[in-house]
């Protein structure tokens, strides 16, 4: 490793580790869903956040864009919402001429970070408005398109499907987030910590201490981190074995055959590699190890693997059948 990428690596950790500072001021706990969250933005895709309500899922996102130099937007998805009520709609007004013409009014999709507050109560409908602008980064209304500004990620929250009144997320946006992060009821000794935080006259707040700019940096220095041929083949493997049909190259363990409908899309991945990249720049290193990609198959893939009946019926976890692949698929090269 060059002195250049020396000090680009420990620039990032120190940055990163500043925002991890300011967060914790606010979160209580759960470091693994703020990594993952800040992961999300370091890779430019979009976070899942699942968890019953009161766990501080809006919370957190909301003290992520009090530290970011970014624009912010929330969108409190209902029933009843629409897709205009998110992406905008076109309207008619009135010139200085005292003449009529069409302008476009931005909706609330149209900032840095966009917190899509409990998207699986909305319907099917609105919940698709969201694809083009996750995938693309833009958004087209009418004949027009009309490009979202960098960087630009979608943190959604949802409570679990077996909760009243919530519309299960289609497979095929699913596969646009990234990471999903299963938020975990906090324990005795962080509850104390939330209670003394929440419960007195001063109410914690986080500062800025990342810019526009700078994120932008480090998004392309993650880009840039090299990956061996082994490591990625590592992940082609672990990808492939999440199909019940998968090729003989990776023979996937018996709970895939058994209990899997589907698995993950070359987009999941996409995902896995890059969250192992940030992984190992978190740790001080410019290079992936398959031990990172270990650590982070978990968000990178529970969402994208998707039961049959069966496993439905006898209440399989998809993380049962992440862990037996990496159990199964063995290391090679390096």
């Amino acid at each position: 490793m060059s002195d250049e990428v020396r000090q680009a690596v420990k620039a990032f950790q120190r940055d990163v580790g500043a925002l991890f500072e300011e967060i914790s001021k606010v979160i209580v706990g759960n470091r693994d869903v703020v990594e993952g969250t800040v992961t999300c933005l370091l890779a430019g895709g979009h976070a899942l956040l699942e968890g019953v309500p009161g766990l501080g899922k809006t919370m957190l996102v909301r003290t992520l864009a009090d530290a970011l130099s970014l624009s912010f937007s929330r969108v409190q998805f209902t029933p009843d919402l629409m897709p205009a009520d998110i992406v905008g709609t076109t309207v008619i007004s009135e010139s200085d001429r005292g003449g009529k013409l069409f302008e476009f009014r931005k909706g609330p999709i149209f900032a840095n970070i966009v917190l899509a507050d409990e998207v699986n109560r909305a319907t099917p409908k609105t919940q698709s408005a969201l694809l083009e602008a996750m995938q693309e980064h833009r958004v087209t209304v009418g004949r027009d398109t009309h490009v979202l500004a960098e960087p630009f990620v979608v943190l959604a929250t949802q409570n679990p499907l077996e909760m009243e009144g919530t519309y299960p997320l289609p497979e095929a946006q699913l596969d646009r987030f990234l990471l999903k992060l299963h938020v975990p009821f906090p324990g005795r000794e962080d509850l104390h910590k939330i209670l003394d935080l929440t419960t007195t006259g001063v109410v914690p707040t986080a500062k800025s201490v990342l810019t526009q700019a700078r994120i932008l940096e480090l998004q392309k220095l993650v880009r840039d981190v090299p990956v061996a041929r082994h490591v990625q083949d590592f992940v082609v493997r672990v990808v492939h074995a999440t199909h019940p049909n998968a090729d003989a190259g990776s023979e996937p363990p018996e709970l895939t055959k058994r209990f899997v409908r589907y698995g993950a899309s070359p987009r999941g991945a996409q995902a896995v590699l890059l969250a192992a990249k940030i992984k190992a720049l978190y740790d001080g290193r410019f290079a992936v190890s398959t031990d990172d990609v270990k650590a982070v198959a978990y968000p990178a893939l529970r969402h994208r693997v998707l039961l049959n009946f069966e496993g439905e019926a006898e209440g399989v976890k998809t993380d049962e059948v992440i862990g037996a692949i990496l159990k199964a698929i063995p290391v090679q090269g390096g």
